[in-house]
């Protein structure tokens, strides 16, 4: 007789739900933490979260709910992790190194952990803080937005970890009627890659607040993905296929889809909107915002030619205008 896989998510937003939904497709124990205790109940009675992709049915059946991160911990062997990256020291609050000794790490964090002399992506936060090595942490990247998954749209992620038969023990756990997997060693890439696709995806948003065209877009896009490859090389200089779905896919549809918040963000920006007026009204995290920054301040090291990321910095942290900002940037462009 198998023994059912218990699977942890520690997240409770769109992109945890979403991920709570595809594991219910599966024979899986799922233990999930959510931080508020109306939507807990909202949950168990209805089935869907209140708060978020309301449209995603849960099997309660498969799902145990907890208040708090350690117990889920206990209870699974492998531990997804699906909160923004500015909230993903909070949520481990009280977590002692022991507790993740033995457990295999994923996360579905596209952020960045600011530390006190550079940033840090996800895995390099748990191999520094927490002693994950990253041959039992797994990536998971895109293209894929929650609202599609809430409505069973075909999709398609990928798995990255540098211990490949992870890679895809993990995957099996996602793979079903409507997402397919794939997997690959390139856990630095696709990390920094899904970074740098929200900071370009708030620039799409901007530049269509201020009312440049699609053809305008096209050339944004593309020289987006050459400015991903410039960086990604200079951090991790390996053969990679910058085209491949896990980089360019997860480009496309966050900086062209209404479903993608840092494109929202940035729209209300290019509109006038104050960083502060766009992310109350939001009532969701832009990632895009943190972001940017992060991958501004490591470039120090670097000295990459990173246009569209200075660009978003200078207008969300150095107060440039828009339009004057976006107009600079767009000499570089070609």
């Amino acid at each position: 007789m198998s023994v059912r896989p218990k699977i942890g998510i520690v997240g409770s937003g769109s992109w945890a739900t979403a991920i709570v939904k595809i594991l219910c497709e599966q024979d899986i124990e799922i233990h999930w933490w959510v931080r508020r205790d109306s939507a807990r109940e909202h949950i168990l009675q209805f089935g869907h979260h209140p708060d978020y992709i309301s449209a995603a049915r849960l099997d309660c059946a498969k799902i145990k709910l907890h208040a708090d991160v350690r117990s889920v911990l206990v209870s699974a062997e492998t531990i997804v992790f699906a909160t923004p990256s500015a909230f993903l020291k909070q949520a481990l609050e009280g977590v002692s190194e022991a507790e993740l000794n033995d457990k295999t790490i994923v996360s579905a964090i596209k952020g960045m952990i600011p530390g006190d002399k550079e940033n840090y992506i996800i895995a390099e936060y748990f191999e520094q803080f927490w002693k994950v090595s990253n041959d039992r942490f797994v990536v998971i990247s895109g293209p894929c937005h929650a609202e599609e998954v809430a409505q069973e749209k075909l999709s398609y992620l990928t798995f990255s970890s540098p211990n490949m038969a992870l890679a895809e023990t993990v995957s099996s756990l996602f793979a079903c009627r409507f997402i397919r997997v794939s997997v690959t060693d390139d856990i630095f890439g696709t990390e920094i890659a899904a970074v740098m696709k929200n900071i370009i995806a708030v620039a799409s948003g901007i530049c269509h607040g201020l009312g440049y065209g699609d053809n305008f877009q096209a050339v944004l896009v593309s020289n987006a993905i050459q400015e991903i490859k410039r960086f990604v090389d200079a951090v991790h200089p390996i053969e990679r296929d910058i085209k491949g779905s896990a980089y360019l896919g997860d480009l496309l549809v966050t900086a062209y889809s209404n479903f993608s918040r840092n494109r929202t963000f940035g729209m209300m920006i290019g509109k006038g909107y104050s960083v502060k007026a766009a992310q109350l009204e939001m009532n969701m995290v832009a990632e895009g915002y943190y972001s940017v920054r992060n991958i501004f301040e490591n470039n120090s090291k670097y000295g990459v030619d990173l246009p569209i990321t200075e660009a978003v910095y200078n207008i969300l942290y150095k107060g440039f205008r828009p339009a004057e900002a976006i107009q600079k940037m767009s000499s570089f462009l070609r």
